[in-house]
């Protein structure tokens, strides 16, 4: 449901948001709805909907930075559609949470989450997130959640998400070292893949992708499948290239 235009998403690559490592990234995200006291909701699914997860939130995004923040917690009250629509409808900011995203998908698409989110998107919502909830906003994404269960030995797995913004999404390149196999995912499937450094984000608006980074050597990286191998091209803080087919 790719919305052109009328996106406006910013996806974390990661970073610690307790210790303000992103905190740059959240200001702008904020400075983005123009509103001295934005609604902030927080979906923190895809970490079992962690209270100390929302504390930090409230913090960063309320006392720091001025929201109303509110949370959406699915796991305490699964069956409760019509709060969870309200809640997601009246948001100026929908900031999804890390953790993992095959498990969080599953769950939304059990609720219908999805097709709320979906909504907020065509409404103009500003959508934003780290690691899984910077996954959460494309078609598909290379994903740790293999990792979840416990076992020594897994492999990051391509998770389909919500697909309103297209191709494949990578968070943590550099913090986790995924560029060799997220290499490999892109020239597998052969789509378009964009992932990003820890501290770094990217930017959807106006048909444009632009850099945001809270470290000076953080940056974004278009992954292309080009015949029999994959062309990677980066751009770094403020650095903006149209959105890629």
């Amino acid at each position: 449901m790719y919305l052109g235009r009328t996106m406006n998403i910013i996806a974390i690559g990661g970073g610690s948001l307790k210790k303000k490592e992103t905190l740059k990234i959240d200001r702008f995200i904020v400075g983005l709805s123009k509103k001295s006291s934005p609604r902030a909701l927080f979906i923190p699914t895809a970490n079992n909907d962690s209270e100390e997860y929302c504390r930090t939130f409230d913090h960063i995004y309320g006392d720091l930075l001025g929201c109303r923040t509110e949370h959406l917690l699915l796991y305490r009250r699964p069956a409760d559609r019509t709060a969870a629509a309200a809640k997601i409808r009246a948001a100026d900011i929908i900031y999804v949470g890390g953790g993992n995203t095959l498990r969080m998908m599953t769950f939304w698409r059990k609720l219908g989450i999805d097709r709320l989110l979906e909504q907020a998107a065509r409404q103009g919502t500003i959508l934003a997130g780290l690691s899984a909830g910077a996954i959460c906003w494309y078609q598909w994404g290379h994903s740790d959640s293999r990792s979840y269960a416990g076992k020594k030995k897994w492999s990051y797995i391509k998770v389909t998400a919500l697909g309103i913004i297209p191709g494949l999404f990578c968070p943590h390149l550099d913090g986790e070292k995924r560029h060799r196999s997220f290499k490999v995912m892109v020239e597998k499937e052969r789509v378009q893949g964009i992932a990003c450094d820890n501290n770094a984000a990217v930017w959807f608006h106006d048909g444009t992708i632009t850099c945001i980074a809270s470290r000076h050597t953080a940056g974004v990286h278009i992954y292309s499948p080009v015949k029999d191998r994959v062309v990677v091209r980066t751009f770094r803080n403020n650095e903006s290239i149209e959105l890629p087919g």
